[in-house]
């Protein structure tokens, strides 16, 4: 029988891996061919103690022999709660050898975003985004790997990972096709549950194939033993070592081990040793062997499981309470008997080392092996140890989740302030599970509901549902007064709002608001109460609601921020139902303070989140104002970039950005914005009113492109079509919708659309011609088939366009009258639509007007001025049009 031997491999562990290593090195020599060539990843799965360590330390002795730069790092089963854990370690020698200011340097605008995760600077005053977060790593990560390259990171024991770390591996695997960097990973199958096994099935689908590492055959074993053991070793004896380890790699090395200790003679009558040996290297004979060791080597072991990272031998004297001699001495026996590495330091600098377990098994064996009540004392002692060092709350949490409750307030302050830190970096599940066990402790009565307010802000953005839960408990029990629970009523709404359950967002702000005394907290809630009837987006409104409005906002001045929202609000109703415009625009700039907005309502700040601002912004964009509305848009675009907001808010302000560019008429810029949105909206979640924002936005932007069959495309891929969402969206979908419908030739289901869209809008009183655009599209669908009826709806349309005032409006209706007509009225309607929305800051509709007005005129040089405007816009079709009739030539002058 020929035995395999590990070729080029040293390690003994690496028997029967040719091929994996085979892997690691053309993976290596592909990635130092060239600093501009693709990364890549690798994952080697396998159970525990088939040599996946092994593998990675195989892996960084190639890296630097081929001169590879290696940063490594190892996932700990007891730190699966410590957030960042793993990324703050891997970057260790690349942030360490930065000067702070090389480091601001290097991450550029992420340094504010992602240093607080890194640990690197304090955070900011505001809660972190955490997908802001993970981009903000992801773009860190990128740009120190450029520096380092050829880079090689190796994340081992990953189904050990944090689930933020992971989250930033699942998004960092996504972007290796632009940068030259190899990242190898090694897991266990089946070992994470959650987010963790979502985020390692991401990392899985951006590796090449898995490697899965098997149990080393019978003749892999019996060479193993024979090279360790000497070539006397016979074969009972190599079958019996094979049979008692099943193969496992680590436990035949340490079984090896242990044979070469008691000076066993590998032949057929030391068989029955061979179990009794290999019990001793594991599980309780692993505990037998470290109690062999004394009492203060066991407890300096079990200190420095309990730490789990940051194994110090001073930090685990002072929780193991041993003096600085003997932690040293336990050190030096636990290294010699392969339970924790060797320091390699001498004396006088021991303490100031890092230790770490020899194998993650030995490190669960230890853990494991404390008594339970032993265990919880030495964590919240730890947790002492771990603040008084300087760490923080948030790093001593760890230890505290594993206290058991016992009506201990300081706790309970520990845990708050933990959950806080957790918030500020980006972590709210973290501060999910600090605030959960400071419920199990319980909180002093008093400060019950305070604890339930802060849970339900920590998943407000990750789980509206819980958020909802949580807060309406902590309304209903005392503690909650004055600011406060405005505050919690507020965000009661966001999170019912987001959750899709805005009429009982209304209902709670309602009920709230009654029962306040006149005053500025219930001028707050009685503006979110209007707002959120504003954004609802059913076929009928409150009755009296606009009056009510008008009557509230009508003695406000901009005073304060209750009154800036209610003027606000008031502008946006106004614009909806086409009111005047200047004076829509006037309440408009009366909520601002000198042309801006004021401190307090920014884009950023909690007290009326994101839909107040985009009511202003658009009730500028619909009354022509499309530089105040613009700037805007890009005030809310560049804030939450730089505070690191990259999920549903950055979402939609891209997508209302996209809806600035539609209006200009610059096309193409606002379907790039509006694909960035809805990639965006996407790792939000579907069905949401940002997600019908992006899409419907895009979708109408590809009509005026003329790219039907892909905005069908988009809108089937997306799922736009019936059932809407309860909050409106600009432009309305069903006219979207309706128009793309009569584009594709479903004509009838097109018609069938926009009656609902002139339903929706006059239960509402929706009288914006530009905000809700069925009349026109409307008329046109009915101009053959019913043209009484199609007269009817334009004349309306002129109506409400006169009265609204603004050229755009009042352009489009004639366009639309224009289009319905024959002969030189024809031609006179479509030269008062061009001398309108010639003035009108919508170039795409001027240029559509222009190319009407000169193949109605029959003029050469109209149609070519407008096919001039089509081409500068992005619109496609209708450049093709003018073509076509320039090419026709018929009748032209």
């Amino acid at each position: 029988m020929t035995e395999e031997r590990p070729g080029t491999a040293g390690s003994a562990a690496l028997w029967e891996r040719d091929t994996q290593i085979a892997a690691v090195e053309q993976a290596i020599d592909t990635l130092r061919v060239d600093n501009s060539s693709s990364g890549s990843l690798l994952l080697f799965t396998g159970d525990a103690g088939l040599g996946k360590t092994a593998l990675m330390t195989e892996t960084r002795r190639i890296a630097e022999r081929r001169n590879c730069t290696v940063w490594s790092v190892r996932g700990g089963e007891t730190l699966r709660s410590v957030p960042f854990n793993v990324v703050r370690q891997l970057l260790q020698p690349a942030l360490l050898s930065l000067m702070p200011e090389e480091a601001r340097e290097y991450l550029g605008d992420w340094y504010d975003i992602a240093g607080p995760a890194l640990g690197i600077t304090e955070p900011g005053d505001r809660l972190a985004d955490p997908q802001g977060v993970c981009d903000g790593l992801v773009a860190a990560v990128r740009r120190l790997a450029k520096r380092d390259w050829p880079l090689v990171l190796l994340i081992d024991d990953a189904h050990w990972a944090d689930q933020e770390s992971l989250r930033w591996l699942a998004a960092f695997a996504e972007r290796l096709d632009d940068l030259s960097v190899l990242v190898v990973v090694a897991r266990r199958p089946g070992e994470a549950t959650g987010g963790r096994a979502v985020h390692l099935e991401e990392i899985a689908k951006a590796a090449g194939p898995v490697a899965t590492l098997d149990a080393l055959t019978p003749a892999a074993a019996a060479g193993l033993t024979r090279t360790t053991l000497g070539p006397h070793a016979d074969a009972p004896f190599c079958r019996e070592v094979w049979a008692v380890t099943g193969g496992n790699p680590y436990e035949t090395v340490e079984l090896l081990a242990k044979v070469q200790d008691a000076g066993l003679a590998p032949v057929e009558a030391s068989c029955g040793r061979l179990r009794e040996l290999n019990n001793a290297a594991r599980g309780g004979g692993l505990v037998a062997r470290l109690e062999e060791l004394g009492v203060e080597a066991t407890r300096f072991a079990w200190a420095a499981a309990i730490l789990g990272t940051g194994i110090s031998v001073d930090l685990v004297a002072r929780l193991a309470t041993l003096s600085h001699y003997e932690a040293y001495r336990c050190a030096n026996l636990l290294c010699t008997a392969r339970i924790l590495t060797e320091p390699h330091l001498a004396a006088g600098q021991v303490a100031d080392s890092d230790l770490e377990f020899v194998h993650p098994l030995i490190a669960t064996a230890v853990y494991d092996s404390i008594p339970d009540g032993m265990r919880t004392a030495m964590h919240g002692i730890a947790a002492q140890v771990v603040t008084e060092s300087g760490r923080g709350a948030a790093a001593a949490s760890h230890h505290l989740l594993h206290v058991y409750p016992d009506d201990d307030e300081e706790l309970v302050d520990q845990l708050r302030e933990a959950a806080r830190e957790h918030q500020a970096v980006g972590a709210p599940d973290a501060a999910r599970r600090c605030l959960e066990r400071a419920l199990l402790e319980p909180p002093r009565p008093e400060s019950h509901a305070h604890v339930l307010f802060e849970l339900g802000s920590a998943t407000h953005l990750t789980a509206p549902a819980t958020t909802i839960g949580h807060l309406q408990t902590a309304l209903a029990m005392p503690g909650l007064e004055g600011d406060q629970r405005v505050d919690a009523i507020v965000r009661l709404s966001q999170a019912l709002l987001h959750n899709d359950q805005l009429e009982e967002a209304v209902r709670t702000v309602e009920t709230e608001a009654a029962r306040h005394q006149p005053g500025p907290a219930r001028m707050r809630l009685q503006g979110v109460h209007f707002m959120l009837e504003g954004i609802h987006g059913g076929d009928v409104t409150a009755p009296g609601r606009s009056e009510r409005l008008a009557d509230l906002a009508r003695p406000c001045t901009g005073r304060d921020n209750s009154e800036r929202a209610l003027l606000i609000l008031r502008g946006f109703d106004a614009m909806t139902h086409g009111e005047n415009a200047e004076e829509v625009v006037e309440m408009c700039d009366r909520a601002l303070v000198n042309g801006r907005l004021a401190p307090g309502l920014g884009w950023t700040d909690p007290e009326w989140g994101i839909e107040l601002l985009m009511m202003l912004a658009c009730a500028y964009a619909y009354t022509d104002r499309l530089d105040r509305a613009e700037s805007l848009y890009m005030d809310a675009l560049r804030a939450y970039e730089t505070a690191g907001w990259s999920g549903g808010h950055l979402s939609l302000a891209h997508a209302y950005v996209g809806l600035g560019h539609r209006r200009r008429g610059r096309l193409r810029e606002a379907e790039t914005s509006l694909r960035e949105s809805l990639r965006l909206a996407e790792r939000v979640g579907r069905g949401l009113p940002l997600y019908w924002s992006a899409t419907c936005n895009l979708v109408d932007t590809l009509l005026a492109r003329g790219h039907v069959q892909e905005a069908w495309a988009i809108a089937e891929q997306y799922g736009f079509a019936p059932p809407y969402p309860s909050t409106i969206v600009l432009p309305e979908p069903r006219a979207v919708r309706g128009r793309l419908l009569i584009a594709v030739g479903r004509t009838k289901e097109g018609i069938n659309e926009l009656e609902a869209a002139e339903k929706a809008a006059t239960g509402r009183g929706f009288h914006n011609p530009v905000l809700a655009t069925w009349a026109v599209d409307l008329a046109r669908a009915l101009a053959t088939e019913d043209p009484l009826r199609a007269a009817v709806l334009v004349a309306d349309a002129r109506r409400y366009a006169e009265r609204f005032g603004t050229d755009t409006a009042i352009g489009e209706a004639l366009r639309c009258a224009a289009a319905l007509e024959t002969g030189q009225r024809a031609v006179r309607l479509a030269a008062q639509a061009v001398a309108y929305l010639e003035a009108s800051p919508c170039q795409y509709e001027h240029a559509a007007a222009r190319v009407e007005y000169g193949i109605a005129a029959r003029s050469v040089a109209e149609i070519q001025r407008g096919l001039t405007l089509a081409k500068s816009c992005g619109a496609d079709g209708l450049v093709a049009q003018a073509r076509e009739v320039l090419e026709t030539g018929r009748g032209l002058r």
